[in-house]
């Protein structure tokens, strides 16, 4: 009698062939949701069209009624650094977020966030504005232009953390910093009906739309990812 084998082990695959964890991969029902999201937006764009009253501007005006308070208090200057973090740092980031992953190597996930959080502002949210063209509340506090639906500021930032959660953090930090994530995106939401510079519907909106592009691109950016992935996995991102 022979002693008994124990059944070989299947070979684990070559590394090449095994995908890191980071980027992250698509929901397989992003697509869908993000699409859907945009829909969303693009109907509540329309329905702002025109000299009608929106049915969701009753809500709007109470919720603005609701924010009162000083234009110099602690509250205010919060919601002005944040409104800094929409506005010219939400430019800034972005690109030093891109180049940091290039110098890595990492030009597939730095192409992501720069389209993601820079790109889309310019195709999504600046059409939406000039098409609707929706008054502000009256009196902001801050500066602002032309245009209140949707919010930039918010679409911004949901962008550009949505982003850097796909492709700078692995699975159990990533769940942490979605939970950031949606901490920030509505802090700057708050900010921006504190600072009234926007109506509520601007900013769910913004955040909305921020969300359903993010989604979208992910998965039309998928089969790059997923080829860093590899690569990172590997050691072969610069190959």
């Amino acid at each position: 009698m022979f002693p008994s084998r124990a059944p070989d082990r299947p070979a684990s695959p070559p590394a090449a062939t095994r995908r890191s964890p980071v980027p992250a991969a698509p929901p397989r029902w992003g697509l869908l949701v993000g699409s859907l999201l945009l829909t969303a937006v693009a109907m509540t764009g329309l329905a702002l069209l025109g000299d009608r009253r929106p049915v969701f501007q009753g809500v709007d005006d109470s919720w603005t009624a609701a924010m009162h308070g000083s234009p110099d208090g602690a509250a205010a200057a919060l919601a002005r650094g944040l409104d800094a973090l929409g506005g010219p740092m939400g430019v800034i980031l972005p690109i030093v977020v891109t180049g940091c992953l290039g110098i890595y190597g990492r030009w597939r996930s730095a192409l992501f966030v720069l389209t993601a959080a820079l790109g889309t502002n310019i195709v999504v949210v600046l059409p939406l504005k000039e098409l609707v063209d929706r008054p502000r509340p009256p009196q902001p506090w801050v500066l602002v232009t032309d245009g209140s639906f949707p919010s930039g500021q918010v679409f911004t930032v949901t962008t550009l953390v949505l982003s850097c959660g796909v492709v700078l953090f692995p699975p159990l930090a990533r769940r942490c910093w979605w939970l950031f994530s949606a901490v920030l995106i509505v802090a700057m939401m708050w900010s921006r009906t504190w600072l009234h510079a926007q109506w509520l519907s601007d900013t769910l909106a913004g955040a909305a739309a921020g969300v359903g592009v993010v989604l979208v691109q992910w998965r039309a950016f998928a089969r790059l990812l997923e080829e860093e992935a590899v690569r990172t996995a590997s050691g072969r991102l610069w190959d």
